[in-house]
């Protein structure tokens, strides 16, 4: 299962484009199933309707848990480091984690849990988040983890857009210096929330909370009412296993629906490929369970495989820039996955910070939520992994469930910033605008898929509709990535960011629509657009232009209260990081915003605006460039 060779690879390439079926069921084989399928895969991508291995029966928990524990049940399965560099770390061996996962599981079908039922987690990064989400897995129920800096309407969205049925959460969570009121969160949001029967809270910051009598229930109290006997839900290859939601160029979030056969086996292939990693290595990947890139690579990739995983409560830079190295250093990590924004924002520091600690553990680096620049790719490669570590420079999404485009870790030669070729099963085409095919290299495209993986999602959570128009409707019978991409004279793949209203901040994906959205919730506005921006730290930064007509000489008051009008509606991920105030908008005949043009202001570039004659009223554009530069 594992490629060791550019030769290997070429030819297990080949097989998963010629024999696609074959090559799928020998990987799927090293797995454990309580039945095998009756049909590798049946799909188009017309309706779309995608099922892989079917009729095959299994649990997902099984494969990450049970079946390692005859011969590494004393390994460490999840290395937790606290927030706090004082606090002593914590290691759940695989035996350790099963027995919590089985304990908790059993926990949930005592307060009514069943089979499909739908779980919001809302926690903050520690082992029992991990151990929930493995616990709704063993019992069927579909967990729907929301990243704990979402704001209360965030959640209740998400929490009735999926009919959610019980809540799990924490009094609080460190994240660096600042403490965030988990459960105060929650009963704002569960005031609209009428699905939810129970809510389950974990002590952590010792903060005080409201418990509600009949409703609220302590995780301590409740893990000591039950055992550790839970057998796992035999569960079909296409059953739900989770739904996480992501931003859409549209306000509302979409529910990304993945299931359990297929995502296993292409979450486990691609982990242990593309970080080549080997038994008994330490596999530290940065990112919050809250996303997808958690959910594979920190859950469900690395345990399927018996690896062990390290999860970080904090933030790189706290209680200083050297945090990282330190932790690298006291577990002797080998493969690190992070991201640019973390690079870059470490980069800051300058190389004090690294001074003091050892990484000569280290043999693969790995880079992940937005393409890498170049500067980053070079200090990350010098000063971390002292040019002897392979950087494996991930492309891939919510909705892919896994790595699609990467370097496999010494076996495909490297280019800086360049996620270079698809892996096995990935069969990508880049189209122009009119969805015709670009063929040969040195082009630029719009970046398609023109056959279907084991990890891809099967539908958004109750409006498949909306999957269609989102995914499969601009190019007939191609899943459209939403993605510019740049295919080189080797025939690289170098991935060019967003082409729909999406933007990219720090990995995360925020729709312009839901900002927007926000922004214009405030009593005095009267319109806004946001588009991105370059943002050296974050990759790209939100940049708000706002009509509010009545400022009376407020203008630093309005955008402070603006700001936290959308960490009220969305979160404090999507704040805006500028704000213009403007008398109008450069928009078409018909009423349309010219994004296009506000991009480029954002940018700084007003040399080359194109045509603005056939705009509703030219001289806007004059007046909010003027204001951009004053």
């Amino acid at each position: 299962m594992q490629i060791n060779s550019f030769e290997a690879y070429q030819e297990a390439y080949k097989m998963s484009v010629d024999q696609p079926e074959q090559f799928w069921a020998n990987i799927a084989d090293k797995f454990y199933w309580r039945k095998k399928w009756d049909n590798v895969l049946s799909w188009n991508f017309s309706e779309p309707n995608i099922k892989w291995f079917e009729g095959g029966k299994l649990n997902i928990t099984e494969n990450c848990l049970d079946r390692h524990l005859e011969k590494n049940g004393d390994k460490p399965a999840i290395i937790w480091e606290s927030n706090d560099p004082e606090k002593p770390s914590v290691t759940l061996t695989y035996k350790i984690l099963h027995e919590q996962v089985c304990r908790f599981a059993n926990v949930l079908k005592k307060n009514g849990v069943v089979k499909g039922d739908r779980i919001c987690i809302y926690m903050p990064m520690v082992p029992e988040l991990a151990v929930a989400v493995l616990a709704c897995a063993r019992i069927g129920a579909v967990h729907s983890v929301i990243f704990g800096g979402f704001s209360a309407k965030s959640i209740a969205d998400r929490i009735n857009d999926s009919a959610c049925k019980l809540v799990l959460t924490a009094d609080g969570s460190f994240r660096g210096n600042k403490q965030i009121q988990l459960k105060e969160v929650i009963d704002d949001a569960l005031i609209g929330c009428p699905t939810v029967e129970k809510v389950i809270v974990l002590t952590h910051t010792r903060t005080p909370v409201s418990m509600l009598k009949g409703r609220d229930l302590w995780f301590e109290d409740e893990i000591k009412l039950v055992d550790t006997d839970c057998p796992a839900e035999e569960m079909d290859a296409e059953d739900m296993l989770f739904i996480l939601y992501t931003s859409g160029s549209t306000g509302k979030p979409k529910g990304v629906v993945h299931t359990v056969g297929g995502y296993m086996v292409y979450a486990g292939y691609t982990f242990l490929n593309a970080f080549n990693y080997q038994p008994d290595e330490v596999f530290f990947c940065t990112a919050d369970i809250g996303w997808i890139t958690g959910h594979s690579y920190i859950v469900y990739g690395p345990l399927s495989q018996g690896a062990t995983t390290l999860m970080f409560e904090g933030v790189p830079t706290y209680p200083d820039a050297s945090r990282m190295w330190q932790i690298v250093e006291k577990h002797k990590v080998n493969i690190l996955y992070t991201a640019p924004t973390a690079i870059r924002s470490l980069m800051s520091f300058g190389l004090d910070p690294l001074k003091g600690s050892n990484l000569s553990s280290l043999r693969v680096l790995g880079s992940v939520g937005e393409p890498i620049n170049e500067e980053a790719w070079h200090w990350f490669d010098e000063h971390v992994g002292n040019s002897n570590c392979p950087i494996v420079d991930t492309w891939w999404q919510t909705e892919t469930g896994g790595l699609m485009i990467s370097p496999i870790a010494f076996v495909i030669p490297l280019k800086p910033a360049c996620a270079t070729l698809p892996l096995p099963g990935v069969q990508p085409i880049l189209v122009d605008e009119q969805g015709n095919e670009i063929e040969g290299n040195g082009v630029n495209g719009n970046l398609c898929i023109k056959f279907p993986w084991p990890g891809m999602l099967r539908t958004t959570y109750g409006d498949h509709e909306r999957c269609k128009q989102t995914y499969f409707s601009t190019y007939p019978n191609l899943y459209f990535t939403g993605d510019g991409c740049m295919r080189d004279e080797d025939g690289y793949y170098k991935i060019t960011g967003r082409v729909d209203d999406v933007i990219n901040v720090s990995g995360h994906r925020i729709g312009t629509a839901e900002v927007e959205n926000a922004i214009n919730m405030h009593a005095g506005v009267v319109e806004s657009a946001v588009v991105g921006y370059p943002h050296e730290v974050k990759g790209q930064g939100i940049y708000a232009f706002v009509i509010f007509p009545n400022l009376h000489n407020e203008a630093d008051l309005t955008k402070k209260d603006i700001l936290q009008t959308v960490t009220r509606v969305i979160g404090a991920i999507a704040k805006p990081d500028k704000i213009l105030f403007v008398t109008g908008l450069p928009k078409t005949r018909s009423g349309k915003i010219m994004r296009r043009i506000l991009r480029k202001i954002a940018e700084g570039d007003t040399s080359n605006l194109g045509d603005i004659s056939t705009l509703l009223d030219p001289g806007v554009v004059e007046e909010i460039i003027d204001k951009s530069k004053s």
